[in-house]
């Protein structure tokens, strides 16, 4: 009795064995008495469905291979506050199911069936740098083909963090990555490829998002790598997408308008010096562009501090200064028309230097004169010899009566030439601020536009 048993267990094992090699046959052919004209019976399919929580494959030591794909169909949103890009994608998942196979001859030629995506295995691919991944639509299909190569296409709205740099808005580029990887599975289990060429994915990605919303693609790299979590090794495929911003909008509402601003500032110098309307008109201006600039706050980006944010400044400064220019020349009239001091001998001769036709200094308007106010004015002295000093009668009479006709014409043709010395000095000065204003506006824009174009 004791020597049957291991017979009888040797029976009843052989027994099982052959069992499930003939269960395994059956299952893993499909049997085509289900398929018909009218459609395929899903009992056929039936013990694929049952396995479709295990891992499709006859060897478990043999990873699944998974061929992934996408399309960038639309960038919905870029957030450079907090550094996220929302775009929606077509992900397309290509892999073998080993459950699945039939002849298709035998089967009234049926070589490809549409099978719900719930009664099949799905591989687990995520998004690395996803935040926020609204769920696919309930319902969706995969295509199933006589081999078990199964094709699962699914859209994805995508939150995903990218590191952006406004620094050159609204003339920047963005380069973002996009990382597929598997969540459950290692590289002992599954690995990645790639069902279409990088080209094919950036063409088609760049035909169908071309003529949408404020931002344009400019093309997708791809990088294969493996990520290390603790011990465990998966296999990853990194896409780079660059990304570049249409600038139209923010030149139309933003470029333009302040240099028109600046612009009319700059002409604004040409108003005479001694016009009193000439510094209303620069703060009304100052005002005007304080306002435009709350205006379009909205269009700026609410983190970092861009070059077009230095370049909104930097207008600001220069109307600043033009004021502050204007008010100081206005100053220097109200002093020379009212009580002009004597000018010291040095800024005399720079004066004198400056007025010289052949010299290449700052030129000023003349009332009725060219150069300094000529010597030979009435009752006027040399002009060396009134430099520092009051101006010395001539004969000794006048000395005595100081108050005769004579000493009152001098002292006010004395006065007169100060007055026409001093507005000299202010309208050179006038112009060779309004040079040197003009001189840095030209570099500072110029060193701004050689910075966007880089």
């Amino acid at each position: 009795m004791e020597g049957a048993c291991p017979i009888r267990r040797g029976l009843l094992l052989g027994l099982t064995v052959s069992l499930l090699l003939q269960e395994r046959g059956d299952t893993f052919t499909i049997n085509c008495s289900g398929f018909d004209q009218h459609g395929v019976d899903p009992a056929a399919f039936q013990p694929v469905f049952d396995r479709k929580a295990f891992r499709p494959v006859l060897n478990h030591s043999v990873p699944t291979r998974v061929n992934i794909s996408f399309t960038l169909s639309a960038i919905l949103e870029v957030d450079a506050h907090l550094q996220l890009l929302t775009s929606f994608l077509w992900m397309n998942l290509v892999w073998d199911n080993a459950f699945i196979s039939w002849d298709p001859k035998e089967c009234i030629s049926i070589s490809k069936l549409s099978i719900s995506a719930e009664n099949l295995w799905i591989p687990d691919i995520f998004i690395v740098e996803a935040m926020n991944i609204h769920s696919a639509p309930s319902g969706l299909r995969a295509y199933v083909n006589s081999r078990g190569r199964i094709k699962y296409d699914t859209p994805a709205r995508v939150t995903s963090i990218c590191n952006l740099d406004i620094f050159y808005f609204p003339f920047d580029q963005q380069n973002c990555s996009f990382t597929f990887s598997s969540f459950l599975y290692t590289v002992d289990s599954l690995l990645l490829g790639m069902n279409k060429k990088v080209w094919e994915i950036s063409d088609t990605s760049r035909n169908v998002i071309q003529t949408q919303g404020e931002w344009e693609l400019l093309g997708i790299s791809m990088a294969t790598q493996k990520m290390s979590v603790g011990s465990s090794l998966y296999d990853k495929i990194m896409f780079y997408v660059a990304i570049r911003r249409r600038p139209g909008l923010y030149i139309i509402n933003l470029l333009v308008p302040s240099s028109f601003l600046v612009v009319i500032d700059a002409l604004s110098f040409y108003l005479p010096a001694e016009n009193e309307n000439r510094a209303p008109f620069k703060i009304t201006l100052l005002l005007g562009y304080n306002v435009f600039l709350l205006m379009m706050n909205d269009l700026l980006p609410n983190s970092g501090t861009p070059l077009i944010s230095v370049y909104f400044s930097l207008c600001l400064s220069l109307m600043v200064v033009s004021l502050l220019e204007t008010i100081f020349i206005t100053h220097l009239l109200h002093v020379a028309t009212t009580q002009p001091p004597s000018m010291p001998s040095w800024l005399y001769s720079l004066l004198l230097y400056c007025t010289s036709p052949w010299k290449g200094c700052p030129t000023a308007p003349q009332k009725g004169s060219q150069g300094l106010p000529p010597s030979h004015l009435p009752g006027v002295k040399e002009p060396m010899e009134l430099v520092g000093k009051e101006a010395r009668p001539r004969g000794a009479e006048l000395n005595r009566s100081p108050g005769s006709a004579k000493a009152q014409q001098e002292d006010e043709a004395h006065k007169s030439y100060l007055v026409d010395q001093w507005v000299l000095f202010s309208h050179l000065m006038d112009t060779l601020l309004f040079r040197l204003y003009l001189l840095f506006l030209a570099t500072s824009i110029i060193t701004i536009l050689i910075l966007w174009n880089t």
